[in-house]
Formats: C-alpha cells, structure tokens, sequence
C-alpha cells in the first residue's frame, strides 16, 4: 500500500486496458482493433490537452496512461491478427488443404483418448517453419495445432523439427493459431531435440521412473504431476475426485509450485549465509531450470511469473510491491503470448494472485486479531481469498461450486510445501543418481497418500459439489452467494453489518 495506507493501484488501469484490448482484438478481429487503437489515441490526445493547461490532474495520469496503453496494445493485436488471417496456412485452411509442414512442437503432446479417427490421439502445439502448400512453398513462423496417432508422436519433445503431411483446417479460436492439422500418419522425418531439452526430458522420464519404481501406482502417477505437472500417468478417477475436491490445480504447473521452489532456495541461501545478490542470482538460476524442465509455454511462464509475484509479497514488509507489479506482469505477458488475454487459465492465476497480494494479508491480521496462530492464519487466509476471487470465474466456465474446496485445501496445505522440495529435488537428483532418486521418492508416499485420501473422502461427501448455471449467471449466482455468506455470518454473531470479519471459502478448482 502507499504512505496513506491504500494499495498502489496506479498501474491498474493500464493493464486492465492492454487486457481489454488485446482480449477485443482477438475476438473481434483486426478491423475492430485498429479502430479501438484510432479512438484510445484521439481520447489521449483530448485528455493531454487540459492536462497541460493545468486542469484535471487528480487521476488525470493514469487516464491518460491507461489510453496510450490501450491505443498501444490494440494496434499491435491488430497486427498480429491481420498476420494470422492472411498467412498462407489460413487460406488454405479455409479451402481445406493438404500441405506438408516442417514444424517444431512447443509443448509436450497432449493425449486424447480414442476420438474417432483410428485409435488414440495427442494434442501438439507447434510453430511452423516451413509449408510446402502445393501450389507454393512458404518460410516464416505461425502457430498450429497438430492432431496425430498417439503411437508415433507422444514421445516428441519440444524443440524437435518434425516432417509432416496433414490435411489442414480453420482454427475457429480466439487466439493467434493460423491452421489446425490433422496429421494422415507417422512424422516423416523427426530431427534430434536440442541439447537442453534432451536434459529436460531426461529429467521428467526418471522422476517417472523413480517414482514408479518404489510408490504405489496411484502415487507414481500424481507425484510427476505435483512436481512437473506430468499428468499422463494419472488415472482417470483420480483426475475426477481432485477436480470436485478442488485440487486440480496441484497437478498443474501453478505460481505456488514457483513459489515454493524459489521460497526454498532462498532459505537455503540464508542458512548458508550467502549475501542477497547471490541469493537472487541463484534464484534466478532455479526459476529458469524449473521453467526449461516443465516446459516454457504460456501458461508455465505465466506461473512462474505469478508465483514470483506471490513469492514477493509474502517475503516483503510492504504489500504495496505487490499490485504493481503483478499489473506490470500482465502487461509484459500479454506483450509476449497475446493469446493469453482469452486464455481461462490467465484469468483465474491474476484473479488468484491478485487476492494473495491483495486480501489475504488483511485476513491474516485480522484471524490473528482473534487469536489464531499465524501458521493456521496464512493457510485458512491464502485458501479462502483464493475461493472469493475464483469461484464467480470457476463457475462460469465449470457450471460448478466445489463445497469442499476450502476445508480440502486446508488439510493438504501442510504437506504441499515440503512435498514440492522433495519431489523437486527426486527430479534433481535423478540426473546424478536414479538410485539415490529412488530413495528420495520413497520419503513422498506418506505425502502423496495423504493427498490423495483428502481428495477421496472430500468427493465422497454428500453435496461436495454444487451444480449452477453456466456463463455470466453462474458468476453472478456466485457473488451473490458469497455476498449473502458475508452478511450471514455477521448477523450470526451479532455484529453490525459493516463491521470488519473474514469470509468463509475455499480454493477453486484451477491451473495457479
């Protein structure tokens, strides 16, 4: 907060405009933005005018700001969506073509399941980099999705050159993917990946294989997923109960994992007596190994943006770093993956990091005030600012309210943070010694069993979850739920309904 004890919230405005923006552009199309970034620049023009003859200074900046922002962010997201319509893979999507692609997958395949086209499929985001269209041939960049057999392309890495003759198709999204493919086979030809990422893989394959090697196979599969969010082993009822326990996003890659990896190697800086630009540099040095080993997608840099954020305003005295910066994060990740702005997933991690930096460090003080120990303060406080913020978002996406999400968050909240240093330093270890590995892996079981014996009885619970409109009337259901809680609980302890108290809730069901 600033010096009169209010949030620093003068970069709000601008990054809700670059949100706005590039969200409208890429929905609407390039046309729409391009008018957008005409009228933000007029109405900036206007606002200067009586800025400079000394009126309207109160806010006058960061109106003004927010307006350049907007003009900014709508005319480069109207570039870029011009580029994509009129790439050469778009029009021949639109025409149903064939073409044989040179393409470079940046994230892990992704598997389906059987969906109709001859046998189990995986999911493959890729950058292209050459497209021979028949007619033509094409050099330059362009975002695609690859749909394929599972049998021939789920061992691709990311960073692997990869031949390909598929039959393309319109992506229909609201983000900067020019063409769908669905691919008519094997890879025709696949290059070796790069060094670094031969090492990622390396390292993701034997933290699976220690874990299957000593943990039982329900616990072998979720410890790959906490750790580096490798979910492929995971079996389906467990997916299931951790979804309606609200525990889905420990086996996404989340800003809390970030969190608590560079958490740890601070600690570990400060225990050895190291100064604090050693610190730093070695945290750095852990956030860009973490990142390279999970994988640099959107979403991951997202993480570990947000988790840098969160790790911030819990380690500083001022709360006041917090917002800025995690406006100026929003902008800097817009600027580096535009698709972001449409992308859930985004939404939910702003929304959960804003209450971290937020709302919760007020419910803090204030269950403190009452007498909890600040242990049990932070874990009920983090849980439930995180529910308030999501579960308007949660529910219109899900059409559902997980009822047990908070008290499901509670009680695995004490286990997380030592189990996400373990199972990071089994995933170290295991590129040294698989045996030593191995060892490591056996001290996670009482972890993981405890994890997933929460998720399993939370589910189990009559009502654990509770259906409500999809869309806006869901989110709206939701405020007004919450809303109503709050009076509810003031009314019950006889105080004035204005007067301050905490909010009762639980964590959401999503990808921190």
């Amino acid at each position: 907060m600033t010096e009169s004890g209010r949030d620093d919230a003068r970069l709000v405005p601008s990054a809700a405009a670059a949100w706005a923006a590039t969200a409208l552009g890429l929905h609407a199309g390039w046309q729409v933005a391009l008018g957008l970034a005409a009228i933000a620049a007029l109405c900036a023009a206007a606002t200067l005018v009586p800025i400079r003859r000394g009126r309207f200074r109160a806010g006058a900046a960061p109106l003004l700001a927010a307006l350049v922002v907007a003009a900014g962010f709508s005319a480069a997201v109207a570039l870029r969506v011009w580029a994509v319509e009129t790439h050469p893979l778009a029009g021949a999507a639109a025409r149903d073509g064939w073409a044989t692609l040179a393409v470079e997958p940046t994230e892990d395949p992704k598997r389906l399941g059987d969906s109709g086209f001859g046998g189990d499929q995986v999911l493959v985001p890729a950058r292209v980099h050459r497209a021979d269209l028949g007619a033509g041939r094409y050099t330059g960049g362009g975002a695609v999705v690859v749909f394929a057999p599972a049998e021939e392309w789920a061992e691709l890495l990311p960073g692997q050159r990869v031949t390909l003759r598929g039959r393309l198709a319109e992506s229909g999204g609201a983000d900067l993917t020019v063409a769908v493919v669905r691919a008519d086979g094997p890879p025709r030809s696949v290059q070796a990946p790069s060094r670094v990422q031969q090492w990622a893989g390396r390292i993701r394959e034997r933290l699976a294989s220690a874990s299957g090697a000593v943990l039982p196979p329900t616990a072998a599969g979720l410890l790959p997923g906490l750790v580096v969010g490798d979910t492929s082993r995971l079996p389906d009822d467990v997916r299931e109960s951790f979804r309606v326990a609200g525990l889905t996003h420990l086996t996404a890659v989340s800003g809390a994992n970030v969190s608590i990896v560079l958490g740890a190697v601070l600690l570990a800086v400060r225990g050895l007596g190291l100064g604090p630009r050693t610190g730093a540099a070695l945290a750095a040095v852990a956030l860009v190994a973490f990142v390279v080993v999970v994988r640099p997608s959107p979403s991951v840099l997202r993480a570990a943006a947000m988790g840098a954020i969160g790790l911030l305003a819990l380690v500083t005295s001022r709360r006041r770093n917090g917002l800025p910066a995690l406006a100026a994060t929003v902008g800097v990740l817009l600027v580096a993956a535009p698709e972001l702005a449409t992308d859930a997933g985004f939404a939910l991690s702003v929304a959960a990091t804003a209450g971290l930096v937020l709302v919760a460090p007020l419910w803090v003080t204030r269950l403190r005030a009452r007498g909890w120990p600040r242990a049990a303060a932070e874990v009920f406080a983090v849980s439930a600012a995180a529910f308030v913020v999501t579960a308007p978002i949660v529910a219109a996406l899900s059409g559902t309210v997980s009822v047990v999400a908070i008290a499901a968050n509670v009680l695995v909240a004490p286990v997380l943070p030592p189990l996400t240093v373990l199972g990071t330093t089994v995933a170290a270890v295991s590129a040294v010694s698989p045996a030593v590995a191995e060892l490591l892996a056996r001290g996670t079981a009482p972890m993981l069993w405890w994890i997933l014996e929460v998720a399993a009885r939370a589910t189990a619970l009559p009502l654990a979850e509770v259906p409500v409109p999809a869309g806006v009337s869901g989110a709206v259901a939701v405020v007004g739920g919450l809303v109503a809680a709050r009076y509810l609980l003031r009314l019950r302890r006889g105080r004035p309904a204005g007067a301050p108290t905490v909010m009762s809730g639980g964590r959401g069901t999503i990808d921190r």
